[in-house]
């Protein structure tokens, strides 16, 4: 992170000054420049491709550890809950490298996409992570799992009920009208 301030320092910036993102990205500062910004540009995906390599390298090399340590165990139970703690990391994980990879490849690549659909996936690479992980772990917590559910079932009854009354109401005013037409 440190080089890029001064490989930004170094571009000529033109009359444009105003970055449409809701903060400042490194690329989109770079776009603005009136020179050229292959050198940023590789840079850039380099940097990113090699920390994102190192990264997935290390995290598939401790889950092959730990998949072996969770395989070796005697209960199933014991085995169940340690692949149900593995899932639940992964998805926090690609919560995470998924719009990360996506946002700078769209960046650097994607010459005709429209810029709220780069202004909408920064925005998705710093608000899905924070957003997705109390889920993704609340779910695993029971307590958490029975009052979800338990909201989720009393708003059903209330939608039924609410719904099977208003049904009522219906066919008893319907079967007045019809006592009334008949008469």
């Amino acid at each position: 992170m440190l080089p890029l301030p001064f490989f930004i320092k170094r571009l000529p910036f033109c009359s444009a000054n105003v970055i449409h993102h809701s903060y400042c990205e490194h690329m989109a500062v770079v776009k603005l420049a009136c020179a050229d910004t292959t050198f940023n540009n590789i840079y850039g995906i380099v940097v990113a491709f090699f920390i994102g390599g190192l990264d997935m390298a290390f995290i598939i090399c401790s889950y092959v550890l730990i998949l072996r340590a969770v395989f070796q165990l005697a209960s199933t139970e014991a085995r169940t809950k340690a692949l149900g703690t593995c899932a639940s990391h992964i998805c926090a994980i690609l919560s995470f490298y998924v719009p990360a990879i996506l946002s700078s490849v769209v960046h650097r690549f994607g010459t005709n996409v429209p810029n709220h659909i780069h202004i909408l996936l920064a925005n998705v690479y710093m608000m899905l992570p924070p957003l997705i992980n109390p889920i993704v772990y609340g779910v695993k917590t029971k307590q958490i799992r029975t009052r979800v559910k338990s909201f989720f079932s009393l708003h059903f009854i209330i939608s039924t009920n609410i719904s099977s009354d208003a049904a009522k109401a219906d066919s008893v005013q319907q079967s007045h009208r019809n006592g009334r037409q008949h008469r």
